[in-house]
């Protein structure tokens, strides 16, 4: 059995501190959606492993936001070879060359988002202290190992994408430009 992918519009604040176990009133969709699923994953008692990807699109360039910064493919540097959008001849697409880094507790995965996004592009607005000027998605992906009562080992996986869209505020009330 697959668990279906999902796409979910991020809400806000996903690089929250937990205050006294507890998250805050206005975290957002990520920090909430990662607890949940390491609770399940940690309740079900079966051997997982839970790999993550960070990428942004920016005019149409994607960029490695986990890239080790010798690495980072940054949109003024035409020197360095874009990340390449692939088929994979089974109906999905793929970036060839994204890092995919494991993890095993949602702390690590808050600190690898805080980390990420620090690369975003962003710029201030007269409506946003910080408006997101590119799009986007966090992947997570799980692998469970389950064993069918025939005693027959069985690899269960999933892939949630968790995708944040640019700020689209109106040009003319938030002086929004370019960056």
């Amino acid at each position: 059995m697959f668990i279906d992918v999902i796409i979910v519009a991020l809400i806000t604040n996903y690089c929250l501190i937990l205050q006294n176990g507890e998250f805050p009133t206005d975290a957002g969709v990520i920090p909430r959606s990662v607890r949940r699923i390491f609770d399940i994953l940690e309740a079900q008692q079966a051997e997982y492993s839970v790999k993550v990807q960070f990428l942004e699109l920016y005019n149409e360039e994607i960029t490695d936001l986990l890239a080790p910064e010798e690495f980072s493919k940054f949109i003024d540097d035409k020197s360095k070879k874009p990340l390449a959008l692939m088929e994979d001849g089974k109906g999905g697409v793929f970036v060839r060359g994204l890092e995919e880094e494991i993890v095993r507790t949602a702390d690590e995965i808050y600190k690898i988002l805080e980390r990420g996004s620090a690369k975003r592009r962003t710029a201030e607005t007269l409506l946003n202290k910080q408006s997101s000027r590119s799009h986007s998605i966090f992947c997570i992906t799980i692998h469970i190992k389950e064993y069918t009562p025939e005693g027959e080992e069985m690899i269960k996986c999933g892939k949630l994408n968790l995708v944040d869209l640019a700020g689209s505020e109106n040009i003319s009330r938030s002086g929004a430009r370019e960056v």
